[in-house]
């Protein structure tokens, strides 16, 4: 279909070259998306409205969905804008060692890459794997994991909580729940966050993470357990070894580092912003709260990748053209300032009780609702155990020190020092 879509009068030429090549694109990297994002993401929007151009590493370009309505519509329509990487009309023009490859992918079947029918086989087998987590069961590693952690610095009265307890305790989790070991968990770490970050070690992060999993399934063809891994593959509509491999990369990637750097944000946010100070005092009422905040105004995902134009359309008053990719700026639109309001009143500026953010995406495609839980989980029980065992911490350096992550993808602080009074591990952990 050439014709463009919503737009009064079909009769319209197809566009001239994409604007991301006329010289007018936002270059997608830079030290402002870890210095001031929200910021950037307001020039953007007053610059090119809610749908910007932008050039991605080698400069392919690309489309930048930062409002909200904008990225409701694209979320919402798998017919116009599905998940199909085929469709991208750059795949000749990118150099054999692009970066971004394992954030794009090419047509692979798994939960995430696969669309229509075949998608929703994917996310079945998924999500009756995901339901069989229990939600006890899962407090416990979680409690269990994050005393381990801290009994490794709570005598010392400092530590870094990015390094030695938020990166690894999601990892941990997971990694117990899908029926890893617990020794195979730093390399598996290691892995995926050279990878999410897309610089020079994420190709070899990607592999080694890729044969991580396929290692896995063949441990789990030979020893099923009660894990997530075993479950899918006990799933009546049977799937191939890569099948699995590849769908659980997509859960392990898509619950790892977003959820290490929701438990950074969040305890960053209670040890700089006054709202939550009753939480460092023993009260975990704000904990949610301030998880919920993180949510709206400081996402872990930042973008996230992605959709394709299945023909000629218009998106935010920019012409988009069949095989365009469509990357969603979750934290720009969480910030459009149509909806940037709050529930709990000028009073407190929080936003109470409103969880209408896009932090986990939208539609067919969003992360599915047993996973949020896992992760929400995760992180509620992660900052409880680490605020009853640290009552006192604070930050050991000014909060206008700290830095984010060198990424334009993942939003988190690089280090998170404090400072606490030093408290006797628990005994019988390891």
């Amino acid at each position: 279909m050439t014709a463009y879509q919503d737009v009064p009068g079909t009769g319209i030429a197809p566009p001239p070259e994409c604007p991301a090549h006329a010289g007018d694109a936002v270059p997608l990297s830079g030290p402002r998306f870890e210095t001031a994002p929200m910021e950037l993401y307001r020039e953007m929007r007053r610059d090119h409205g809610s749908v910007v151009p932008v050039l991605l590493p080698a400069d392919i370009p690309a489309w930048l969905v930062i409002g909200y309505q904008e990225m409701y519509q694209v979320t919402n329509d798998s017919a116009c804008f599905p998940r199909d990487s085929g469709l991208w009309n750059q795949w000749d023009n990118l150099p054999q060692d692009w970066p971004l490859r394992p954030m794009i992918g090419q047509r692979q079947p798994s939960i995430y890459y696969t669309v229509g029918a075949e998608h929703r086989r994917h996310l079945q087998m998924v999500q009756s794997a995901l339901d069989n987590v229990s939600p006890l069961e899962l407090n416990k590693h979680c409690e269990e994991l994050a005393d381990q952690l801290l009994d490794t610095f709570c005598a010392s009265a400092e530590a870094d909580i990015i390094a030695d307890y938020a990166k690894p305790l999601p990892i941990l989790v997971l990694a117990r729940i899908l029926g890893f070991p617990d020794s195979e968990t730093p390399a598996l770490s290691k892995a995926m966050s050279d990878m999410a970050d897309g610089g020079a070690d994420a190709l070899e992060g990607f592999g080694q993470f890729a044969a991580m999993m396929h290692q896995l399934v063949a441990v789990k063809r030979v020893s099923p357990g009660p894990d997530v891994t075993s479950w899918m593959m006990a799933y009546p509509d049977g799937f191939t070894d890569e099948e699995y491999a590849l769908d659980l990369m997509a859960i392990t990637a898509a619950g790892h580092l977003p959820t290490s750097d929701w438990i950074g944000n969040s305890v960053r946010l209670m040890l700089t912003d006054d709202r939550f100070a009753a939480s460092l005092t023993g009260g975990r009422r704000s904990v949610p709260e301030a998880m919920n905040e993180v949510l709206w105004e400081e996402t872990p995902t930042q973008i996230l990748a992605g959709r394709w134009a299945a023909w000629d359309t218009w998106l935010g008053g920019q012409r988009i053209r069949a095989g365009d990719l469509l990357l969603l700026g979750l934290a720009g639109a969480n910030a459009d300032p149509k909806v940037h309001v709050t529930t709990a009143g000028a009073e407190t500026g929080l936003r109470g009780g409103n969880s209408a953010h896009f932090a986990f995406s939208h539609g067919e495609f969003q992360c599915p609702f047993q996973a949020q839980e896992i992760a929400e989980t995760i992180v509620r029980v992660g900052i409880e155990v680490l605020l009853d065992r640290l009552p006192e911490i604070e930050l050991s350096v000014p909060a206008e020190t700290l830095t984010r992550r060198p990424s334009a993808i993942q939003q988190g602080v690089t280090a998170l020092p404090v400072r606490f009074s030093p408290s006797p591990p628990i005994k019988g952990t390891q």
